[in-house]
């Protein structure tokens, strides 16, 4: 009998484990409130229902007897997907341990609990309470939305002046209306950013990216990511067992994780987030690219019980990684100009504005303009080219 998933977004960035998903013959229902999104266009059936009203999408899954739910890069349908998933007996994971990892404050207080590295840090619905935790902690300090992705809502701020419209930034982004306050932690080397894939209860698969950003937009939202990692190999397993174990103190089975975590500079690693979901910025696709393993086709095939393929070795593949292609100011879009130098490393491009469209200067993955994944001759040309890659990528503007 042919299997029956329910996938709770169609926007362009949820379109691939649908396309999967269909490949392998499973009849495919997907939900949003946005009924013009890719994703619904190739869907057996399409319904207009919120992803983060779970009780609505509990009684749609019921009746239409699903076989599995994924919310596949989507923080906000994360835990709809649990509590699906947990009250009809479906593959998946604990609705509770979810929304510790769907929530900053959440996270933060189950990091300091159990004994992990984490940031002094304090979660404010009220202006006045946070300018006084503030005062505690001091500057630098970075002010967070509690529920968002993507860097949206983040900024670091330098001086006391600077709080309040921060304060204001990050509540702009936040569904509960409530902001982090937290300090920053000293961090040699990129900021590390990857997928990991859980099953049985373990982590199954695990790969190390680096964050790579366009500073004179915006210092700490990602505008690549490369793979593998710079990091130092004992530091890479030191890591990967501190998430492991946050992942099986709180219950976690199945699926995948998007991981951020610093090095400081006394090798003490402090996990930044973990994403009760698949990355965005091309990260599984990037992953297959560089791996060979298919976290898309693990995420949908273990949402309806079927295992992944474990191997206790991977070869790697090269260097490669994801590119978000963006604005460095406000005005309309002109033209992409690509250096003679990178064309030839450009294996994937997906451009989403044409001349005339209004673009924003480049703040989170909202501006983002289109993506690419790009395979590089060596580690050091990666990273020199990553880094400064107004030297080859940029966008026009008039």
């Amino acid at each position: 009998m042919t299997k029956r998933i329910l996938f709770l977004g169609g926007a362009p960035t949820q379109t691939p484990p649908i396309k999967y998903a269909l490949e392998q013959g499973y009849y495919v229902i997907t939900c949003d409130y946005l009924p013009e999104n890719p994703g619904h266009k190739l869907a057996h059936e399409y319904y207009d229902i919120s992803t983060t009203d779970k009780d609505a999408v509990l009684t749609l899954a019921q009746e239409l007897k699903i076989d599995g739910i994924v919310a596949y890069a989507s923080d906000p349908a994360a835990p709809t997907a649990a509590y699906v998933a947990e009250k009809m007996g479906l593959p998946g994971n604990p609705y509770a341990a979810v929304e510790v990892l769907a929530r900053k404050d959440y996270f933060r207080t189950f990091l300091a609990d159990n004994g992990f590295n984490v940031p002094r840090s304090e979660s404010f619905y009220e202006l006045e309470k946070a300018r006084n935790w503030l005062n505690e902690i001091g500057v630098p300090a970075f002010i967070k939305p509690i529920d968002s992705s993507g860097s949206k809502g983040v900024t670091r701020i330098e001086e006391h002046k600077d709080f309040d419209s921060a304060f204001e930034h990050a509540l702009s982004f936040s569904r509960e209306k409530k902001v982090v306050a937290e300090q920053v932690i000293p961090r040699s080397g990129y900021q590390i950013d990857s997928d990991i894939f859980m099953s049985n209860g373990k982590i199954a698969f695990w790969l190390w990216g680096d964050q790579h950003q366009d500073t004179l937009c915006h210092p700490y939202a990602p505008i690549a990511i490369s793979f593998p990692s710079v990091l130092d190999s004992e530091l890479q397993q030191k890591a990967k067992n501190q998430v492991e174990s946050v992942l099986t103190k709180l219950g976690f089975q199945t699926g995948a994780f998007n991981v951020e975590f610093v090095v400081d500079t006394n090798g003490e690693v402090w996990i930044i987030e973990i994403g009760p979901r698949n990355g965005g910025n091309l990260i599984p696709q990037v992953i297959k690219y560089a791996s060979g393993v298919d976290t898309i086709a693990a995420t949908v095939d273990e949402a309806v019980g079927i295992k992944f393929d474990e191997k206790d070795d991977y070869s790697l593949n090269g260097y490669w990684s994801s590119y978000i292609v963006h604005a460095r100011e406000d005005g309309l879009f002109k033209e992409l100009w690509l250096s003679d130098r990178v064309k030839p490393y450009i294996v994937e491009q997906d451009i989403h504005v044409k001349p005339g469209d209004s673009v924003s200067k480049f703040s989170g993955s909202h501006d983002t303009l289109g993506t690419m994944i790009i395979k590089f001759p060596s580690m050091q040309k990666m990273l020199n080219m990553l880094d400064n890659m107004e030297n080859d990528i940029l966008v026009l503007v008039e």
